[in-house]
């Protein structure tokens, strides 16, 4: 199926090509300045501190569904060995294996390519098996802090957890946003909680990838003019799914990768950070995600903390 005429015109309308010159690579992190950081610093007022990170570990989110796509697996290549001869300090050091998207993570933008293309218009060929993203890779954004905004959208509908399909709307997004009381603002990093992986912290890791709500394809609209920097939440696949127009597959990735060029985030935890916000009676605070640097990566795991 080939992209239809309703989604170039979104494209269209949320396009960043050239924005920030023909030679960027970071997008809309671009909007995260020092004035942006000095007042989400100012937000921090009891100091606590919400991990949002899942453990990683081999019976991770991954269900193999998307191939290559591997959970964890830890081994341990050295125990107590006493590396510099007898009764000399001993050491224990470990060695991973993992896909970087397997767990909480960014994509990169690189991540998804479509039409031939890659976000600023870089030709997609340019991601290639040996160099991994010429453009764009993950290792560009060098720091992400900034105000991180909870859109609390279950607590907004009175429920613990979306139903599997729903598709989130400017609507709920609103809704939302009125919660908090605050209005996203220019550089804002959105966490959006649908509370679907409730299912997986229950053990029902099948039940969290399918079906599962997620962000719908006119939400880009409200994230691009709000000019926010990047959004994440707590899905496996972080739009709906299945997807809410028939044979129409990431769209929502596409429109945010490429065409706005804005990082966004799966598999967050907000379970946490939705019972310290409503207990503060605020949901804008200090968030801290910096990626992993892997040189060329097109997705990095994550362990981001948010600071009220």
């Amino acid at each position: 199926m080939s992209l239809p005429d309703e989604f170039h015109a979104i494209a269209k309308r949320v396009n960043n090509w050239g924005r920030w010159g023909a030679d960027d690579e970071i997008g809309t992190l671009n909007l995260i300045t020092d004035e942006v950081v000095r007042q989400a610093a100012a937000t921090v007022r009891s100091g606590r501190r919400v991990p949002l990170a899942l453990p990683l570990c081999q019976d991770g989110v991954q269900t193999g569904m998307i191939p290559g796509r591997v959970n964890p697996l830890h081994a341990m290549v050295q125990i107590n060995q006493e590396v510099f001869g007898p009764g000399t300090v001993a050491c224990s050091d470990d060695a991973v294996t993992m896909g970087l998207q397997a767990g909480t993570h960014w994509d990169a933008l690189p991540h998804v390519s479509h039409s031939g293309k890659l976000y600023n218009g870089r030709p997609a060929h340019t991601v290639s098996a040996h160099g991994g993203a010429e453009f764009g890779g993950i290792d560009k954004v060098r720091h992400l802090v900034s105000r991180g905004v909870l859109l609390d959208v279950a607590r907004a509908r009175g429920v613990d957890r979306l139903e599997g399909g729903h598709a989130v709307t400017p609507e709920d997004l609103d809704a939302a946003e009125e919660l908090a009381g605050t209005r996203v603002r220019a550089g804002d990093v959105v966490l959006v909680r649908t509370g679907q992986i409730r299912a997986y912290l229950a053990g029902d890791k099948h039940g969290y990838a399918h079906p599962s709500p997620g962000l719908s394809v006119r939400t880009p609209e409200w994230f691009h003019a709000r000019d926010v920097a990047a959004v994440a939440n707590d899905t496996l696949t972080f739009e709906v799914f299945p997807p809410e127009i028939d044979g129409l597959w990431l769209p929502v990735h596409a429109l945010d990768l490429v065409e706005m060029g804005m990082l966004q985030g799966q598999n967050w935890n907000l379970e946490e950070l939705s019972t310290a916000c409503g207990e503060a009676g605020r949901y804008a605070f200090l968030l801290s995600a910096m990626p992993e640097p892997f040189a060329g990566a097109t997705g990095t795991p994550v362990a981001p903390v948010a600071i009220l």
